[in-house]
């Protein structure tokens, strides 16, 4: 179960993350995608972040599918896993910080590398205490809308998640 929760922590909580200030961050159109298109994934993308930012889990209807399908270890999730993974982090983590290191779209895919930052009181499995970690994203866009999400984290970076080795006795 421990293991569970440390991989959900891992792979749900960084869902679409960008940057709450748009002039901070880099963004780059493919020359054949309209730059209008990347703008509204992109806004769809904050929109997410800053759900996850406020613990305001209606604001994910508006930027993700009905259909959207995260890919994780732990098999597809849909909108209403992320839901709830919104309103259960604001509980566990409320100083959670995101900042976005790079930041590029086009008409179909937005794509981020995003540094989390924080206190974890310990709650679903990772130790307590501060972390700093990195993790890019890549959300497949239709309509303005997110619909299929993907996450890749150095295991270096995973390890920050895991809890200290138990003493042998």
């Amino acid at each position: 179960m421990r293991k569970i929760l440390l991989l959900l922590l891992g792979s749900m909580p960084f869902i679409f993350s960008a940057c709450n200030n748009a002039t901070e961050s880099s963004t780059a159109s493919a020359p054949s995608a309209s730059n209008t298109e990347a703008e509204k994934n992109l806004a769809a993308s904050r929109l997410v972040n800053k759900a996850f930012e406020t613990g305001d889990a209606s604001l994910i209807d508006s930027a993700v599918a009905a259909d959207f399908v995260d890919h994780t270890d732990r098999g597809d999730m849909n909108r209403d896993s992320l839901k709830m993974m919104v309103t259960g982090l604001k509980q566990n983590f409320p100083d959670m910080k995101t900042e976005i290191l790079k930041e590029l779209a086009d008409g179909d895919y937005v794509f981020t590398w995003t540094r989390y930052t924080g206190n974890s009181s310990g709650a679903m499995g990772m130790p307590k205490g501060p972390y700093d970690m990195r993790v890019v994203h890549v959300v497949k866009f239709r309509d303005g809308k997110g619909v299929e999400h993907w996450e890749f984290m150095e295991p270096r970076e995973m390890m920050k998640m895991m809890p200290p080795p138990e003493p042998k006795k």
